[in-house]
């Protein structure tokens, strides 16, 4: 099960940063309205079954344009990571360092995405860990959003 992080008072990244926001074509736009119900949306080609990270207006595997929007389960593994001491950003200047990791969704075809890793950012980091998606709501943005975190899964 995934957990939340609610409200404007409770947020992983600081105040400042740029407002994600559907692409002008409305092609992720599931994927938004997804965090909003903390779920995790990926693509799935309704021809050949394969999922798909990041959308695409047709299936990297066979070429259809039947690809369908799906939720999946929020729980992923660590592929790779990057301790980020140079801040991005410049809201990001005193939030640092910080995880970025590159997790594998088992349940999707071994996709990938990348996110940021809650916790303490010089925690020893394991290739391979269990994690899961934690919703970040945004409920004062205009509109309002929610951005996927991740943190190791408790053994």
């Amino acid at each position: 099960m995934s957990a939340a992080l609610s409200g404007s008072g409770n947020t992983y990244l600081p105040k400042g940063l740029t407002q994600p926001a559907p692409m002008r074509d409305g092609l992720d736009l599931p994927y938004w309205e997804g965090t909003r119900e903390h779920k995790l949306r990926v693509q799935r080609c309704a021809d050949c079954g394969t999922h798909q990270w990041g959308p695409e207006w047709m299936c990297h595997a066979c070429q259809s344009l039947d690809v369908e929007w799906v939720a999946v389960k929020p729980t992923a593994r660590i592929y790779s990571w990057q301790r980020v001491y140079h801040p991005v950003h410049p809201a990001l200047a005193d939030h640092g360092p910080y995880i970025v990791v590159l997790v594998e969704l088992p349940h999707a075809d071994n996709l990938r995405m990348l996110g940021n890793l809650l916790g303490d950012p010089m925690a020893d980091i394991v290739i391979g860990s269990d994690i899961e998606a934690v919703f970040e709501d945004h409920d004062d943005g205009s509109p309002p959003f929610t951005l996927v975190q991740w943190q190791v899964t408790a053994t």
